[in-house]
């Protein structure tokens, strides 16, 4: 095994000091990801946008203005689930998604986003609708993360034999691992899995920079037991020093209140192409991509606006109460 040449320590994000507010781009291109670029706005795109049913496999554009744009990809853990209940098994990862370990690593090995999530089963209350239910996606959004790590690993010690580790690690970068769970006792369960599997992988990897939080962006924010905010309060304290978090979907209104927590590094949202579409069809006119352009702008001031830094937004949880 080539040693010499492997990298080691790799860190799966670069994070930065300020809260990055991402915009949900539903395409691999096109219009909305040019607008998203001109309006500086970083964004967050699904790998389902560029999967291919027929043919089996991601196509992946020669030239896209999603490259324009500073971009995550997200592993569409919802949608695989959704199309999972709806036809059945699928060929890919763990007979739920449609493509494997292996085609997924290679998309994010072509796109080079700033960072990937590693593929997780969602939790939310429509695709788990029991604790039994919970706990299985849970224990299996571990299993997936070690698969893909293996993967990883394996891919990473065949290019060292004729390439350098730097090369090696610009390459093929670590996943970003997304914690799962329902209630606040599901999340701290789960992130402890994530870690115990991580650890097995140091020090080829460093400690996760980034973390990402799902199956938050169709609930309630005040619930004691699985609102969000009471799973944010649960994960403060458990959560290792210099590792941030990532929180998929999270409701404009409770931007205000996150941006008080310090780890916490991003999030992002389709909430703006769902309001033009209700828009569009309360108001009975087309959709237009122009139209969902103003609202993307419409929507991403007032996140923008909601997660600026301002007198008294210091870390406080007791304002969560």
């Amino acid at each position: 095994m080539p040693i010499s040449n492997l990298p080691m320590g790799q860190v799966n994000a670069h994070v930065g000091d300020e809260l990055v507010m991402r915009v949900g781009i539903p395409h691999k291109g096109g219009k909305l990801a040019f607008h998203a670029f001109n309006s500086g706005y970083p964004a967050m795109v699904s790998a389902n946008a560029f999967w291919n049913p027929k043919k089996g496999q991601f196509v992946v554009p020669e030239a896209s203005d999603l490259y324009e744009v500073p971009f995550a990809l997200d592993s569409a853990g919802f949608v695989a689930v959704s199309q999972f209940q709806a036809k059945g098994k699928q060929a890919g990862m763990a007979g739920i998604y449609p493509w494997t370990a292996a085609q997924y690593l290679e998309l994010a090995s072509l796109l080079q986003p700033d960072w990937y999530s590693a593929p997780d089963l969602c939790c939310e209350k429509e695709i788990a609708g029991s604790q039994a239910e919970v706990d299985f996606r849970i224990n299996a959004t571990a299993t997936l993360l070690e698969g893909t790590l293996q993967t990883l690993y394996a891919w990473q010690n065949e290019l060292a034999k004729t390439e350098s580790a730097s090369v090696v690690a610009n390459m093929l970068k670590p996943p970003v691992p997304v914690v799962q769970g329902f209630r606040k006792s599901d999340y701290l369960r789960c992130l402890d899995l994530i870690y115990e599997v991580w650890r097995r992988w140091e020090p080829w990897l460093a400690p996760p920079r980034l973390l990402g939080l799902g199956s938050v962006c169709r609930r309630a924010t005040d619930h004691p037991e699985h609102g969000l905010y009471a799973i944010l309060q649960a994960l403060d304290g458990s959560i290792p020093p210099q590792t941030s978090f990532h929180l998929f979907g999270v409701k404009g209104t409770a931007l205000a209140q996150v941006k008080k927590l310090g780890w916490i590094h991003s999030t992002d949202s389709m909430a703006w192409d769902v309001s033009a579409r209700i828009k569009a069809h309360k108001g009975g006119y087309s959709n237009t991509l122009s139209r969902r352009s103003e609202e993307m702008t419409r929507w991403m001031s007032a996140a923008c606006s909601r997660i600026a830094p301002s007198p008294g937004s210091q870390i406080d949880l007791g304002l969560f109460a």
